[in-house]
C-alpha cells in the first residue's frame, strides 16, 4: 500500500465503482493569540467548495483532545476518535483518503492516526486541496455509519521519556522550523529550542515548490543525510504532534517506518526539569 495518492488517480478511484472514504482536513497553526489575527476556520472552508463526497473532519476536536499538560495536540479520545470517524463513513474494509488545504501537516496527522489505530488503507492526497483539478461541491453527505474501531499500535508512538531516549540510541528528528529548532525564536511555546540530541529537519524540505512529495529516491537521500536509515529506529517531532505527522508520511513514502511523538515540544517545553538544546547542532 502506498502512503499518498495523486490528484489523478483520486479522480479515476471517485469515478470508479468502488471511491474510497473522503476526509477533509483543512486546519492551519494559527497564532491569533500572540498577534490579533482572525482564527482559521475550516469548516467553512470546507462550505465554501470540497472534493464531491468529502466528510469534514475537525482536527482541533476530533483529532485531538483539549490541550494540556500533555501539549497542544494530545491524542484524542480512542473511544471520540472511533466515533468520529464511524460517523464520516470510516469502515476498515474500505480505503481512506485524507486532504487539506495544501501544506499536509492535517492531512497526515489524520493519515497517521488512522494507520497507527489499525486502519489497513489510508493516503493522503499529494498536493492537497490545490492539486485537485476536478469540480468542487457545496453539498454536506450523509454518508452510512462506519465499522472502523481503533486498535492502537504501541510500537508508533513515542512519550517524552521514549523521544528523549531515542535521540541517543537512533535518530529524532525535530520537523519545525529550523529557527524554531536553533531557540532562535518562539512565538508559541514557552521556550525555545530542541530536545538535546535531536536532528533538525524541517517538514519544508519534504516537498517541492508545487506543495506535493518529492519523489521516494530524494527523500530517502535527504533522510540519509540526517542519519536514517532502516537499521535505526526513528522518530519524530515537532510543536504538537502535526507537522511531525507529515514528516511519518514522508519516511513512509520513502519506505522508512517511523514512530511520533505526539506531546512533541509543547509538552516538552512545558516541564521546566526537562532540558533544552539551543543552537543548530543537536546537543
Amino acid at each position: 500500500m502506498t502512503a499518498i495518492i495523486s490528484a489523478t488517480e483520486l479522480a479515476h478511484e471517485i469515478e470508479g465503482g468502488s471511491p474510497p472514504v473522503l476526509l477533509d482536513v483543512r486546519w492551519r497553526l494559527s497564532l491569533a493569540k500572540a498577534t490579533g489575527e482572525p482564527e482559521f476556520d475550516g469548516r467553512a472552508e470546507y462550505a465554501a467548495g470540497h472534493i464531491p463526497g468529502a466528510v469534514f473532519v475537525d482536527l482541533d476536536r476530533e483529532l485531538a483532545s483539549a490541550p494540556g499538560e500533555r501539549g497542544r495536540h494530545p491524542l484524542p479520545d480512542l473511544a471520540e476518535f472511533g466515533a468520529a470517524m464511524r460517523r464520516a463513513g470510516v469502515s476498515t474494509g474500505r480505503p481512506v483518503v485524507v486532504y487539506d488545504g495544501g501544506v499536509g501537516w492535517a492531512a497526515a496527522r489524520a493519515w497517521w492516526l488512522l494507520r497507527w489505530t489499525g486502519h489497513p488503507d489510508v493516503r493522503c492526497l499529494d498536493g492537497g486541496l490545490p492539486a485537485w483539478q476536478g469540480p468542487l461541491s457545496t453539498v454536506t453527505p450523509a454518508p452510512a455509519e462506519g465499522d472502523f474501531r481503533p486498535a492502537p499500535d504501541p510500537a508508533g508512538l513515542l512519550d517524552a521519556d521514549q523521544a528523549a531516549a531515542l535521540a541517543g540510541s537512533g535518530v529524532l528528528l525535530d520537523a519545525r522550523a529550523g529557527e524554531r529548532y536553533r531557540g532562535e525564536v518562539e512565538p508559541i511555546d514557552r521556550v525555545g529550542g530542541h530536545i538535546p540530541g535531536a536532528v533538525s529537519a524541517p517538514t519544508t524540505e519534504n516537498v517541492g515548490p508545487d506543495g506535493r512529495f518529492l519523489p521516494a529516491a530524494d527523500l530517502r537521500d535527504r533522510f540519509k543525510a540526517l542519519g536514517v536509515s532502516t537499521d535505526v529506529p526513528v522518530g519524530v517531532y515537532c510543536g504538537s504532534g502535526v507537522s511531525a505527522a507529515q514528516e511519518v508520511l514522508a519516511l513512509a513514502v520513502a519506505g522508512i517506518p517511523a514512530a511520533l511523538y505526539v506531546g512533541s515540544w509543547s509538552e516538552w517545553s512545558s516541564d521546566p526539569s526537562r532540558p533544552v538544546a539551543v543552537g543548530p547542532g543537536p546537543r
